[in-house]
């Protein structure tokens, strides 16, 4: 079952599409798109899909990717680019000075099973000595090259890294960000100027949510009492995994937003931190 979740289109209807980017970022239990306006560096349109069916599948994902460019008309018109973000844990991060393109396969086979015929991929995070290695959804990939015929393709960690590092990596002070799903989250601490850590976490309360913080933190040798916690993804400052951050750790504040695009106000705070990689891909 397909469910529509968000849609928000501007006061201004888009009447060319020529001069617009598309935006597409997906994952086995979600679909989502934005557009933006090249020439006026304003976003125009965003739309979010839930799937919900249990144990998804790269097979059942493209298929529930088709009935949505079915049903939506503004996935089927042309645009002057395309960006694509795959969302899954089938990646790793490796060290720019010791990766090697010949050995893929083992940089990612630590964090999950890697098959004979998984296709792998890498990224290079620029200006930051890293590299993402990971597995593309090929089949909805070859879905969107007939649609489309060119588009650029990145692994959401990819975006999610350089965007936050891009804005914090001179920051004096130790910071660590939690990019919040609905069942899973992503930790990137950045102190002395540098990457520390990135990885993914599963949870499903609020004491697992904090006890992965916390526990990170420690391995870190961070005091609570001294770096920044920042949120941003589906959360807001007064849910529950915000109120128990803020129980444990001093400074505690939800990302603000500071894109280098126009928002029409049809797009709230909230919508720029909860859809931060999707808005972030271009």
């Amino acid at each position: 079952m397909i469910q529509a979740k968000k849609k928000i289109r501007t006061k201004n209807n888009i009447t060319t599409f020529k001069d617009s980017h598309l935006s597409i970022q997906f994952s086995l239990d979600g679909f989502s798109f934005c557009i933006l306006n090249k020439d006026s560096k304003t976003f125009t349109a965003l739309s979010e899909y839930t799937f919900q069916e249990v144990n998804n599948t790269p097979q059942k994902l493209l298929q529930n990717i088709i009935s949505v460019f079915k049903d939506e008309e503004l996935l089927q018109k042309k645009y002057h680019s395309v960006n694509v973000c795959h969302v899954n844990e089938l990646a790793s991060l490796v060290p720019k000075p010791v990766f090697d393109k010949n050995r893929l396969k083992d940089y990612v086979k630590f964090n999950v099973k890697v098959y004979g015929s998984d296709y792998l991929v890498y990224d290079e995070i620029k200006s930051h000595d890293m590299v993402s290695v990971y597995i593309p959804y090929t089949n909805v990939n070859n879905y969107l090259l007939d649609k489309f015929k060119a588009f650029e393709f990145k692994h959401a960690s990819n975006i999610l890294i350089e965007s936050i590092l891009n804005i914090y990596k001179y920051s004096l002070v130790p910071h660590v960000f939690a990019h919040v799903s609905d069942t899973h989250f992503e930790l990137i601490v950045i102190a002395n100027k540098k990457l520390q850590l990135y990885n993914s976490f599963k949870f499903a309360t609020k004491e697992d949510f904090i006890y992965y913080v916390l526990f990170t933190a420690e391995q870190l040798k961070l005091n609570p009492l001294k770096f920044e916690l920042i949120l941003l993804g589906a959360v807001q400052k007064d849910d529950e995994l915000f109120n128990i951050a803020y129980k444990y750790i001093k400074n505690v504040s939800l990302l603000e937003n500071r894109s280098k695009y126009v928002f029409d106000e049809a797009f709230t705070e909230t919508d720029k931190r909860t859809y931060y990689t999707l808005l972030n891909q271009y």
